[in-house]
């Protein structure tokens, strides 16, 4: 039933033209276009860094933006409702979502990854484990306030604050441009959003560099604040 559901979350979250254009077309665009053209300063090899930036973006869309949005409008047509009294158990919707958003990530990073080889990118040493340690972290604490803002707020607000959130988070929240090259204050504060440390650590990760212990700190304290919240706050309708 669980690999049922999971398959099914998945596929309908891939059939969505608005979902695709988020998760995927707006990343590959985005990977593309900070490789080849020289708007923001990168370091070498650009393809490298760009990868890192555009990973964390695709992790913030899905599990954050998409996620947030999905499950604000399906509290707002019944549809968690109606799932609720059949025969599939709560666990199991709830699981269901998350191994979708799991599935819909695993697509990306595999998307991104190859188109990233074409266009330059090595894998160092130690990378590999390092990136799939962050986007999984990555993953949980976006997914986790997005549950907390889709299941809590009524829709139309959720389609309104995710979509600034995601703008916010994309040219000042460490992701598009690194906190090195913000100001100060602002550069301390993005170090502690789940943006900044996902971004920063994947662009060292995949650098060949280690991340620091303090990116991954902030990915589990943002997971197990926003999602002890959750637990608390998400209603079914």
């Amino acid at each position: 039933m669980l690999t049922t559901q999971v398959a099914l979350e998945t596929r309908l979250a891939l059939r969505q033209g608005e979902q695709v254009l988020l998760t995927l077309i707006i990343p590959l665009a985005l990977l593309v276009g900070l490789t080849l053209l020289r708007v923001v300063p990168l370091p070498e090899p650009r393809a490298t860094s760009a990868l890192g930036t555009v990973l964390a973006l695709a992790v913030m869309s899905t599990a954050f933006t998409s996620q947030a949005i999905s499950l604000g409008f399906d509290r707002r047509y019944g549809v968690l409702r109606r799932l609720a009294a059949t025969a599939v158990p709560r666990w199991l919707i709830v699981c269901g979502r998350l191994g979708g958003m799991a599935g819909v990530v695993l697509v990306q990073v595999v998307v991104l990854g190859l188109v990233a080889l074409a266009l330059g990118w090595r894998p160092g040493a130690g990378s590999p484990g390092w990136v799939l340690l962050l986007v999984v972290l990555g993953t949980a604490a976006f997914g986790a306030v997005g549950v907390l803002l889709g299941g809590s707020v009524r829709a139309d607000i959720v389609l309104a604050v995710a979509n600034v959130v995601w703008f916010v988070l994309l040219f000042a929240g460490g992701v598009l441009v690194p906190a090195a090259a913000l100001p100060g204050p602002l550069a301390a504060v993005v170090q502690l959003l789940p943006s900044g440390a996902l971004a920063e650590g994947l662009r060292t990760a995949l650098a060949g560099g280690t991340p620091s212990v303090g990116h991954v700190v902030v990915l589990l304290v943002w997971t197990v604040v926003a999602g002890g919240i959750a637990t608390r706050t998400v209603r079914w309708s």
